[in-house]
Parts: C-alpha cells; structure tokens; sequence
C-alpha cells in the first residue's frame, strides 16, 4: 500500500481487500491490511456509502487508486486513524472540469479537529500530487457553511473561482490553488 508522509502523520492508500474486509464487518482484517486502529464508529452510513462507490471505482480502473482514499494516520505506537483524504479522482475529475487539475477531499474525526491535521493532510497531498506527478493545478468545493475548511483552503493559498450544486452536499464553493515548480 503506498503511504504519504507528513511530520506527525502518514496517508496510508486504502486498498479493495480494505474496504472489502471493513465493508464485511472484518475489522481485525482491514486493521492488519493497513496498520492502523480503525475508530470504533467508523465508517458511519455516509462513509460506507462512500467507500462502496470508491471500490467500485477501483475494480474498474485500478491503475487510478492512488488518487482515491488514503486513512489519516497518527504517526504514534497506536496508530490511530483520525480520518480519511485524497482526491476525487486523477487530473481531469474535479468540479471545474480543469483537464489539469486534481480535486482534494478531506475529513478529519471529530476528537482530532482544531490541531491543524486538516492542514497537514492538504499540503502533504499537493506536495505528493505535485512531486510524483507534476501536478500544479489544485481544486477544493466547500460549503459555505464550514468555515474551518474555508479558512483552511484560503490559508493555503486557494482562491474562490465559482460556485456548483452537488447532488449529494448542495451548494458548494469553488476554490482554486496554482503551484509553481519547487513550491
């Protein structure tokens, strides 16, 4: 499974056989798939509804995993995951239809919010997308109502482009994010 690294955290790249095994009620098996200590209340009915749809995906394209869900991991002896990231698909899927760009997608539990780990996981991910792939071209769509992730995305440089209606989330903002080389 490949892994992102950042100083207190790595993204681990959640697999099929992971879903699989979580999605069965194996969670000792998706546990030891991935090295980590699942939550005891994850995945609640969003987040499987969520996984089953990026399994999907995986088994019909499975050269493009390493854009889909990484598990958030403390870096700690008990390897907590305090949360899940990625993209919404390799460059090309984002909401602004940018052929250039990859759309980042993060969430961070509950008991772990205000740390700064959100901020962590977004720069550790443009920082792999940008390093392995020469990806420059960054999108985030947030609701107007989640002002934590507003103010993240505007501290990293993002700027808002637009709007969209999501189907599932309703009206989210558009938010675009230029890197140069070496940034």
């Amino acid at each position: 499974m490949a892994t992102i690294r950042s100083e207190r955290l790595e993204l681990v790249s959640i697999s099929p056989d992971f879903i699989d095994a979580l999605l069965a009620e194996r969670r000792e098996d998706a546990e030891t798939e991935a090295s980590l200590k699942l939550p005891d209340d994850w995945p609640d009915a969003h987040d499987s509804g969520f996984l089953r749809f990026r399994l999907r995906q995986m088994r019909e394209r499975p050269e493009i995993q390493e854009w889909f869900v990484y598990a958030v991991v403390l870096r700690d002896a008990e390897r907590p995951m305090i949360g899940h990231a990625g993209f919404h698909g390799p460059p090309g899927v984002n909401a602004v239809k940018a052929p250039d760009a990859v759309e980042v997608g993060y969430s961070v539990f509950e008991p772990y919010r205000r740390r700064g780990y959100a901020t962590e996981v977004v720069r550790a991910l443009i920082d792999w997308a940008s390093r392995e792939h020469g990806i420059q071209h960054f999108v985030a769509s947030i609701s107007p109502e989640n002002d934590p992730s507003l103010a993240l995305v505007r501290r990293l440089g993002f700027e808002q482009t637009g709007r969209h209606w999501d189907e599932e989330d309703g009206e989210e903002l558009e938010f675009q994010l230029r890197i140069s080389d070496g940034a």
